[in-house]
């Protein structure tokens, strides 16, 4: 006698066959965002390395080792890690997902062979007892009408489960065929990232490789570069000194206005600062925008990488020697303009030994410093707007180095500028 399942294994096995998608589907779109903030930094990663193998390219052709090209290669060293360690998160994240579509086309797989000993079970039955004549004795002998109609309605019942049986398997069948292809792409995307990641490897030894040799042969130059630090150190010696100045000049002339004018507005003062600069109000709203947009500010030049960063950090070449720098360097390409980062008024242009011409801009009580400027286009006491080109980066004609020194001051206090500048430029 063949036994049909139970009506509640049929209901489970149909609530396995529609929650198991439902799972599926809401972890792939969890890992699909995943994929997608990787392809997002992996892009920026890209990008960043291309525009920095133009520049290294540019510093080859003048066939000189210099500090730039160091501090150049070691930010595409550091650029092209990440981009590996992005890459094998891409490929981590595409193992995980093609687990879980083998999971997935394992419960399919499972439940089809379910349903076709079932559909077989009722082929067998049915040729072993639903035949025609057995059929029409069935209904015929009936005690009454209506239980004649039940048993012909049994029967329709069951031939149209038996169709729907059909359709469930053929449907079956192509939604594993389908997850079966996807698999394979999958598997295709992991193989091409597991091959760009091996290139990447390759181009990061050879730039370390660069790198070492730049090194030692810089190494040889110790007395060369030392003088050139200390140079350099002076200058920014000399501007932080006028910075000082301008910000001392501005708190008195401040406060001789609101004397004069009898102002007695509350003094602008941030407690990690010892300023007491007397602010308008229009300077107030100013102020209060500009810190609203931390992390959201311009880059000061439309392209370029970091090569050297806020703060106290190892010379690349010179052991034992350390670099304090009060803001940032972005290495950009010759001819580059210099843009504001924000609406602003001109404080002072000033030229310096080894900074070129400088430019200051005040925004309440915030202050950014474009320093190694050839040109200049604005002038003192100049209105200026966000992204308004006010000059034009040097080139060192000697290992063709076009660096933007980049500031930002809160009061007498310096800041991060990466920590204010948005993600891209």
């Amino acid at each position: 006698m063949i036994k049909f399942c139970h009506p509640f294994r049929q209901i489970f096995s149909l609530l396995i066959m529609v929650l198991i998608p439902v799972v599926f589907f809401h972890v792939l779109c969890f890992s699909q965002q995943s994929k997608d903030k990787l392809q997002k930094t992996k892009n920026q990663l890209e990008e960043e390395i291309r525009y920095t193998t133009k520049l290294l390219e540019e510093t080859r052709q003048s066939k000189e080792n210099s500090l730039h090209k160091v501090n150049l290669l070691n930010r595409q060293i550091d650029r092209r890690q990440s981009l590996i360690n992005t890459i094998s998160g891409e490929v981590n994240d595409i193992q995980a997902q093609m687990d879980l579509q083998r999971a997935h086309i394992s419960s399919l797989s499972e439940e089809l062979k379910k349903m076709k000993n079932e559909y077989a079970r009722m082929i067998y039955y049915a040729y072993k007892n639903l035949n025609a004549y057995n059929r029409l004795l069935f209904i015929f002998s009936s005690e009454d009408f209506n239980q004649a109609y039940r048993r012909l309605l049994y029967y329709q019942q069951y031939s149209a489960y038996r169709r729907t049986q059909a359709e469930l398997i053929r449907d079956a069948q192509m939604n594993i065929d389908k997850k079966q292809k996807e698999l394979e792409e999958t598997r295709t995307q992991k193989l091409n990232l597991a091959r760009s990641e091996e290139d990447q490897k390759g181009q990061l030894t050879l730039e370390m490789q660069e790198k070492d040799k730049s090194v030692q042969l810089l190494s040889k130059k110790e007395k060369e570069l030392e003088t050139s630090l200390r140079e350099k150190q002076q200058a920014a010696q000399k501007l932080e000194d006028e910075i000082n100045k301008l910000i001392a000049a501005e708190i008195k002339a401040a406060s001789d206005r609101a004397k004069k004018t009898g102002n007695r507005n509350p003094k602008t003062q941030m407690k990690a600062v010892n300023t007491e600069i007397m602010l308008t109000n229009d300077e107030q709203v100013l102020s209060s925008s500009f810190a609203s947009n931390k992390g959201k500010l311009p880059w000061p030049s439309e392209h370029g990488v970091i090569t050297s960063s806020f703060g106290e950090h190892p010379h690349p070449v010179l052991k034992y020697v350390k670099v304090k720098n009060n803001g940032i360097d972005i290495s950009t390409e010759k001819g580059a303009s210099v843009r504001t980062v924000f609406d602003g008024k001109v404080s002072r242009v000033m030229s310096f030994p080894n900074l070129n011409k400088v430019v200051i801009i005040r925004h309440g009580e915030y202050l950014t410093v474009y320093s190694n400027l050839e040109e200049v286009s604005v002038k003192d006491g100049q209105t200026v707007t966000t992204k308004q080109m006010i000059g034009k980066v040097h080139t060192n004609p000697d290992d063709s180095r076009t660096d933007l020194h980049f500031e930002i001051w809160l009061g007498k206090t310096t800041q991060d500028p990466q920590e204010w500048l948005s993600g891209v430029n």
